[in-house]
C-alpha cells in the first residue's frame, strides 16, 4: 500500500538479493519422498521436520541405516534433548551415527564416528548474504592450503595442510561419492566427473572454477586484471555481481521468455508450462513479484487449498502462551528461551575463551514486580516446571523486562559427562546423566568451569565458574499445526527451589514430551491437498524431489 516493497528504503524479497551459482553438474532429482522429512501432517512446512525426527523414530515412521548430523547439535539446540539421546542410543532406530563437527559438542558424544570438520578457516564456501541492496558473491578458503599454494608448496587435499590433519567438507563428499560407486555402475560417480579433464574425480579447485567462470560478470572483471576468475577470487575474496538490485519486478519479459505463454485474462496473470512467469500491466509484460498470482498478495488461496481457510488473510492467533491461557494463581508465566546476549553466537561461541569471559551465566529474568510477589530476589534458585519436566536456575531480578514474563538466555549451559572427552574448558559444566527408566532423566551439576593447564595459558586465568544451565532439554516439542516451525516460547511454573534442588538440576519425562508431541499433532490438517499434492507443488525446497513424488498417488495427468 506504501509502494517500499522492493524500492530503495524498502523491504525486498530475500530472493532478490542472494546470488545462486551455477554448478558444473546436476544430478537428477530423487523419485523418492521421504516422509521422515516432510510428513503429511505437517504439507506447509518449508524446512524439514527434523526436530519431531525421534517422535517419528518411535512411532515405527522408519528406520535411520545411516545418520549424519552435519554441523548439528539436536541434542542440546533442539527441545526434547534426552528423546534424541534415546534415539541415538537405539540401534533399532538408528543403525550407524556419525557427527561431522568441527568442535566437540553434546550429540557427537552419542555417535559411532566423529568426522572433525573444518572451522571457517579451514575449508572452502561460498557466501551471499542480503546485507543491502544488492547481490554479492565471496569465497571463504582454508588459510594454511592457500598459503602453502602461494609458497610453491601446493597440497592434493585441504586436510594434508589443516592442522590435525581435518578434512574440509567439499573435498570429503567428493571422496565419499567417488569411493562407493568404483566402477561407476551405480550412476553416482558421472556426477563427479572433472568439467575439465573428462573421466578423472573433480578437485576443490575446479569446483569453484566453474562457479566463478559461470558469474555474470566475474570473467570480465578478472580479464581487466590478466587474472582467471578463480585467481581475481583468491585475491580479493568478493565480488559484486549486481550493484542494484531494487524493482526486479519491473523487469521485462522477452520475446523468448513469453514463447508458449498464456494470459489469464481475469488476473493478468502470464502462465507457462503450467507455471506464473510474470503479469500483463496496460500490455507489457513484466515478472512480477515472486508469488503465485505475481503481484503482492495480502489474500492467500493457498490458505484455502490446504485446509485452513479461515486464515485466508493475516490474522492474530492465540497461541498457547496467551493470557487467557496461563493461571497466574499457580505461579504461571510465559518463558521467552530465545533472547539472545549481544556478546555470545547462538550455541556456536561457547569455545570463544573472550566471549565467554564476558558471559558465562543464564539466570531467568525476571521483573522487579514478580519478584516482589513470589518473595524472590537476585541470585535466589527457582524451580521452572515445563510440560515435560523442570530445570533449577537462578534469577536475576530486574527493571528490564516486562511484568508479567520472564525470559532466560540461549547460549549457555553446555555440559559434558565425566567419560566424555575434556575439550571446551572456557563453558562447559560436567554434569551427571541419570536415567532411571520408563522415560525418566535426571541430569545434575557435578563442577563447574575451573582454570587448568593446556597450552593455552588463558585456561589457567579463568576466574568464573559458572556455566549456566541448559534449559531447551525441558521443552517439549511444539511444531505450529500449520508451519510446522517449532513455538519455542514456553508456559512455565515458577516456585522456589526445594530443598532437595542444586543449581542446574534437570529432570524430565520423555513419555510426558511425546504424550505432547501427539496432542500438538492431533491439531494438524494433513495432506493430501489439491490434486492429491504432498505438499504445495510451488514451494520452494532445497534438493527437490521429483515432481512427480509431491502426489499422493500420481498426477491426475498419468490416471487419464
Amino acid at each position: 500500500m506504501t509502494g517500499s516493497v522492493g524500492t530503495v528504503g524498502g523491504t525486498s524479497p530475500s530472493a532478490w538479493n542472494k546470488y545462486k551459482p551455477k554448478f558444473f553438474d546436476n544430478p537428477p532429482a530423487q523419485k523418492f519422498w521421504n516422509e521422515l522429512h516432510f510428513p503429511d501432517e505437517y504439507p506447509m512446512a518449508f524446512f524439514e521436520m527434523s526436530m519431531l525426527l525421534p517422535h517419528f523414530l518411535k512411532e515405527g515412521r522408519g528406520k535411520l541405516d545411516t545418520y549424519f548430523t552435519r554441523v548439528f547439535n539436536p541434542v542440546w539446540t533442539y527441545p526434547d534433548g534426552f528423546s534424541w539421546i534415546e534415539a541415538l542410543s537405539d540401534e533399532e532406530k538408528v543403525g550407524m551415527h556419525i557427527a561431522m563437527t568441527p568442535t566437540w559438542n553434546e550429540t557427537a558424544y552419542f555417535a559411532d564416528y566423529v568426522l572433525p570438520m573444518g572451522l571457517a578457516s579451514e575449508r572452502h564456501d561460498l557466501n551471499s548474504y542480503e546485507t543491502h541492496g544488492a547481490v554479492w558473491i565471496a569465497f571463504r578458503q582454508p588459510v594454511l592450503r592457500e598459503a602453502a599454494r602461494k609458497r610453491g608448496e601446493p597440497v592434493a587435499l585441504t586436510y594434508e595442510a589443516n592442522p590435525g590433519e581435518v578434512w574440509e567438507e567439499d573435498e570429503f563428499w567428493i571422496e565419499l561419492s567417488w569411493r562407493m560407486d568404483p566402477d561407476g555402475s551405480l550412476g553416482i560417480r558421472d556426477h563427479f566427473i572433472s568439467p575439465y579433464r573428462p573421466g578423472e574425480k573433480i578437485n576443490v579447485d575446479e569446483y569453484y572454477q566453474y562457479i566463478f567462470e559461470h558469474t555474470e560478470g566475474l570473467p570480465e572483471k578478472a580479464a581487466l586484471e590478466g587474472m582467471t576468475p578463480l585467481d581475481y577470487m583468491r585475491k580479493y575474496g568478493a565480488f559484486e555481481v549486481e550493484s542494484h538490485a531494487y524493482q526486479k519486478n519491473l523487469k521485462e519479459l522477452s520475446k523468448k521468455d513469453l514463447e508458449g505463454s498464456t494470459v489469464d485474462e481475469k488476473s493478468r496473470t502470464i502462465y507457462k508450462d503450467g507455471k506464473s512467469i510474470g503479469l500483463m500491466v496496460d500490455g507489457n509484460a513484466f515478472a512480477g513479484f515472486p508469488t503465485l498470482s505475481r503481484k503482492q498478495e495480502f489474500f492467500s488461496q493457498t490458505m484455502i487449498d490446504w485446509k485452513w481457510p479461515e486464515y485466508d488473510i493475516p490474522v492474530y492467533i492465540k497461541s498457547h502462551i496467551h493470557e487467557d491461557n496461563m493461571d497466574r494463581s499457580k505461579g504461571e508465566f510465559p518463558l521467552v528461551p530465545t533472547f539472545r546476549l549481544p556478546t555470545l553466537i547462538h550455541s556456536r561461541s561457547a569455545n570463544s575463551k573472550w566471549l565467554n569471559e564476558i558471559s558465562n551465566r543464564n539466570p531467568v529474568w525476571m521483573h522487579t514486580s514478580d519478584a516482589k510477589k513470589l518473595g524472590i530476589k537476585t541470585d535466589d534458585m527457582i524451580r521452572v516446571n515445563t510440560d515435560i519436566g523442570y530445570f533449577v536456575d537462578k534469577v536475576w531480578v530486574t527493571e528490564g523486562m516486562k511484568p508479567g514474563i520472564v525470559a532466560c538466555s540461549h547460549h549457555i549451559g553446555r555440559w559434558r559427562r565425566p567419560e566424555d572427552k575434556v575439550n571446551n574448558r572456557w563453558g562447559m559444566n560436567t554434569v551427571n546423566i541419570e536415567n532411571k527408566g520408563d522415560g525418566k532423566w535426571k541430569m545434575s551439576t557435578i563442577k563447574g568451569i575451573q582454570p587448568s593447564v593446556s597450552s593455552d595459558p588463558d585456561t589457567s586465568r579463568i576466574f568464573w565458574s559458572d556455566g549456566g544451565v541448559h534449559q531447551n532439554i525441558t521443552f517439549p516439542v511444539h511444531p505450529d499445526p500449520i508451519s510446522g516451525m517449532q513455538c519455542w516460547h514456553q508456559k512455565v511454573r515458577l516456585e522456589k527451589a526445594r530443598p532437595e534442588d542444586q543449581y542446574g538440576d534437570i529432570s524430565v519425562d520423555t513419555n510426558k514430551s511425546f504424550a505432547v508431541y501427539k496432542e500438538w499433532l492431533s491439531w494438524t490438517r494433513p495432506a493430501p491437498g489439491p490434486n492429491g499434492e504432498r505438499r504445495p507443488i510451488h514451494f520452494p525446497r532445497a534438493l527437490r524431489p521429483d515432481e512427480s513424488t509431491f502426489y499422493k498417488d500420481k498426477k491426475p495427468s498419468d490416471n487419464a
